[in-house]
């Protein structure tokens, strides 16, 4: 819903300004992938090479946000779409600010997804699959969600009682199964430079 009593401001200080100065592009890199699959890990390992890197970054974590920003909302499949909603736009603010936002979430369904990328502009929006099987991604339970899931604890639960969309034409596949974490930030990295996001150099 857009207020008919608003007008949007436009600052001075543009977004491509604030690129110029960080020496880098903004983008929003969206990670999706069951619970388990090692978002959150590749996400925040990925981040911190590109600090270390002098990028102006920020990772958008599925159990912090739920903390705060979607605090009032239940895992109901309307409630779990109004959360990717509210995380895109605020996903679309943050490259506007000039950083490289990443999302660590489930984000199970495809429409939801692709609502976010329709936010921004066709380059602005990385969408990498962590593809892990179910099972793998149950060994990892350390939060014992699945347990709980399986035994009829735990509602709605992706890869249990809910479903799990997985992307069709992603930017980015990473095997989070087989490959270890360092292999999987190179590939985030390499694709990064390839699309000239930011440089090493």
């Amino acid at each position: 819903m857009h207020s008919s009593n608003t007008v949007q401001h436009r600052a001075t200080v543009s977004r491509s300004r604030r690129e110029q100065q960080n020496k880098h592009r903004s983008v929003i890199i969206w990670y999706t992938g069951l619970s388990g699959s090692g978002k959150s890990t590749v996400a925040h390992a990925v981040e911190e090479k590109l600090h270390l890197a002098g990028c102006r970054t920020f990772v958008f974590d599925g159990d912090n946000v739920r903390h705060g920003l979607c605090a009032n909302l239940s895992f109901s499949e309307d409630d779990r779409h109004e959360n990717i909603r509210r995380i895109g736009e605020m996903a679309k603010l943050f490259i506007e600010a000039g950083v490289i936002a990443m999302t660590a979430f489930i984000s199970p369904f495809r429409a939801d997804r692709e609502g976010v990328r329709a936010l921004v502009s066709e380059n602005d929006f990385i969408e990498i699959y962590c593809d892990s099987p179910l099972e793998i991604c149950e060994e990892r339970d350390v939060k014992g969600l699945y347990k709980r899931a399986r035994a009829g604890e735990i509602k709605n639960y992706t890869g249990i009682s809910s479903p799990y969309e997985a992307p069709e034409n992603p930017d980015l596949i990473l095997d989070t199964a087989g490959d270890s974490v360092e292999t999987n930030v190179g590939k985030v990295l390499n694709f990064l430079e390839e699309r000239h996001i930011f440089s090493r150099k």
